[in-house]
């Protein structure tokens, strides 16, 4: 009975990281190739589909997988695509993004399109203070970073309007393959 009792928790394990790990992937190479750099902002931008990914793993497997995969995955998008001076801002920024969709809807009566769409405005929230709080003190200036919040906007309104059309029939399909 013991010796099964280990076997069931090494197996969610190995499920959990490998999740974790594909959502890691998947929110890099969305950030990475469906993107459009702004070249309205003073310091230039980017809007990309990376927030996908992120959005439907954490609403799927809760705030560690969400956390893991903003956090990670566009950090190393940052690392490998010349935003390096912006990947420890953005692991702290997109990573509690992460954590905060999938705390507010990792519970059963909170898996609805209203909390959805509540975690994903307040991660839109933490995006918008987030950068602009790391853009002022990249380059001392207050006034510049104000310029970034219309691309922030965007790219969550977008992303947000993929999630809400794909979310319920992914739910579905990851309860009938017992992930969840």
């Amino acid at each position: 009975m013991e010796q099964a009792k280990i076997q069931k928790s090494e197996k969610s394990t190995i499920l959990s990281l490998t999740v974790t790990a594909l959502f890691i992937a998947l929110t890099y190479l969305f950030t990475a190739f469906i993107n459009v750099r702004l070249p309205i902002a003073a310091n230039g931008g980017l809007i990309h589909l990376g927030n996908v990914p992120l959005f439907i793993g954490a609403i799927l497997f809760g705030r560690k997988t969400g956390m893991a995969a903003g956090g990670i995955g566009m950090g190393l998008f940052d690392l490998l695509s010349g935003w390096t001076l912006w990947a420890p801002f953005t692991l702290v920024i997109v990573g509690i993004m992460g954590y905060t969709v999938g705390k507010m809807t990792e519970k059963e009566n909170h898996q609805n399109y209203f909390w959805y769409t509540a975690a994903m405005a307040a991660a839109c929230i933490i995006k918008i203070a987030g950068y602009y709080a790391a853009e002022a003190i990249l380059y001392g200036n207050l006034l510049s970073p104000a310029a970034s919040i219309p691309g922030n906007l965007v790219q969550i309104g977008v992303a947000a309007v993929i999630v809400l059309t794909v979310i319920g029939a992914l739910n579905q399909a990851t309860k009938k393959a017992g992930l969840k």
